[in-house]
C-alpha cells in the first residue's frame, strides 16, 4: 500500500505550511539534477502573462494607487489583474474622498443656517417675499396693461 501525501496525513493542521524533507525541498526549488537554474519562488509567482497596454489615464491611477513611483517604471504591458486591482484601489479612494468632502459639506451648511438664523433670516421669509415681489409685478403688469 501507498502511504498517503503529506497534506492528506492524519494529525495535519489545516491551513499549516507542508513540511517536507531537505532531499525534495532542494529539488522542488530548481536546482534539482535536470530542473535548470534556480528561480526564486517569489519571481515564480509574480509571473502573469502581461497583455494589456495601459492608456495614461490607467497610468495615472497605477501612480494615485502607489503601485509605481514614476511614470517611467511602468512597463510598456501589464497583466488586467494589477490593473484591475489599482482601479478597485482609486475607487475605494475617490469615495473615502467623497464622504469626507460630504462631511465637510454637512459643516459648512450648519454653519451657514446658523448665520441665517442669527439674521432672522428663513427659507419660509424667502418664500414669502419672493411671492410677494410676484404679487407685485402681476398687479403692475395689469395696471400698464391697456384693455
Amino acid at each position: 500500500m501507498l502511504p498517503l501525501p503529506l497534506r492528506l496525513r492524519p494529525g495535519r493542521v489545516r491551513g499549516a505550511p507542508l513540511l517536507r524533507p531537505a532531499a525534495l525541498r532542494g529539488a522542488a526549488a530548481g536546482d534539482g539534477p535536470g530542473r535548470g537554474p534556480a528561480v526564486p519562488r517569489a519571481e515564480q509567482a509574480h509571473k502573469v502573462v502581461a497583455s494589456y497596454k495601459p492608456s495614461k489615464f490607467d497610468k495615472k491611477i497605477l501612480l494615485w494607487t502607489g503601485r509605481f513611483k514614476t511614470e517611467e517604471e511602468i512597463p510598456a504591458r501589464i497583466p488586467p489583474e494589477m490593473l484591475d486591482r489599482a482601479r478597485n484601489k482609486a475607487r475605494v479612494k475617490a469615495c473615502y474622498i467623497m464622504i469626507g468632502l460630504s462631511i465637510v459639506a454637512c459643516f459648512a451648511v450648519i454653519a451657514s443656517a446658523k448665520k441665517a438664523a442669527a439674521r432672522h433670516e428663513s427659507l419660509t421669509s424667502w418664500n414669502l417675499a419672493k411671492k410677494e415681489k410676484w404679487r407685485k409685478e402681476a398687479a403692475l403688469a395689469a395696471e400698464s396693461k391697456p384693455k
